[in-house]
Order: C-alpha cells, then structure tokens, then sequence
C-alpha cells in the first residue's frame, strides 16, 4: 500500500495540471478574443501615457 500512497500525490497533480493546460488552450481566442484584445489594449495605452499627476510639482 506504500506504493499507493507514493503515487497519489503525482498523479492527482499531474491530472490538475493538465485540466488548467486544456482550459487554458480553451480560454484562447474565440468570442472573448476581442473583448481582451480592448482589456490589454487599454492597459498598454495606460502605462505608455505615464503616471497622472494633478499638483504642480515646483521645487
């Protein structure tokens, strides 16, 4: 029975492992494709633009 015990723990994570693979493979394109295309779009045009400062810095 050790070698049960042994063999759970790799298998059980290598099975997680390949489910978060295939949703990953999944989640990519299709009808969401767009919709994060703008999410990361409007992040890059974010921090190209710089930090937003409203006081005057006069020192």
């Amino acid at each position: 029975m050790d070698y049960v015990s042994a063999l759970v723990p790799p298998v059980v994570m290598a099975t997680f492992f390949t489910i978060l693979i295939v949703t990953i493979v999944k989640s990519q394109g299709g009808p969401n494709k767009t919709k994060e295309d703008a999410y990361v779009d409007a992040a890059l045009a974010r921090s190209e633009a710089g930090p937003k400062s409203t006081a005057a810095s006069g020192d």
